[in-house]
């Protein structure tokens, strides 16, 4: 007969709850686990978040302006030029020596700088790169690469009006 361990029957039914339930300390680590990477994903959206949304420009529908009002005829007086609003880019009509009215699109063709109308030698200028134009909108000296986009005006009693040909 073999000679059996008094505490084997008691080993083996330890080893038979060891197998059955999970020991106190594996629910807490799992909650523990679940804890830190929630929290480890909900800083990493707070990073990237604002990073997305500045990277991916917003859905702005404009409406296309095809006529408007540019000035009026006392604001315009011979030799000068002005600044207008032509839906979301700017545009500039101008009143020459001999009272023709004539506009053009206000954004530089080299880099979308602002022209402006310089009285003095009766042409447009962009101040940032020296680019000039003519009044017919050619491009003179400087770096733009083309002329400036031409508007059809009309003179209306007292009213400016521009239209996009």
């Amino acid at each position: 007969m073999p000679i059996r361990d008094p505490f084997w029957r008691v080993t083996r039914d330890v080893a038979n709850v060891m197998d059955t339930q999970p020991p106190v300390n594996a629910s807490r680590r799992r909650f523990l686990d679940y804890l830190l990477g929630s929290s480890a994903v909900a800083t990493l959206a707070a990073i990237f978040y604002p990073i997305f949304k500045f990277m991916v420009p917003p859905e702005v529908v404009e409406a296309q302006q095809n006529s408007v009002v540019a000035a009026k005829n006392a604001e315009l007086p011979s030799n000068t030029g002005k600044i207008f609003k032509f839906g979301s880019k700017p545009g500039i009509v101008i009143r020459t020596e001999t009272g023709e009215v004539k506009a053009f699109s206000a954004s530089c063709t080299h880099l979308d700088c602002i022209v402006q109308y310089d009285p003095g030698s009766k042409q447009i200028v962009c101040a940032c790169h020296n680019g000039k134009f003519d009044l017919t909108g050619k491009n003179v000296a400087g770096p733009p690469p083309r002329p400036l986009e031409e508007f059809t005006v009309n003179v209306k009693g007292d009213d400016i009006t521009v239209t996009r040909a």
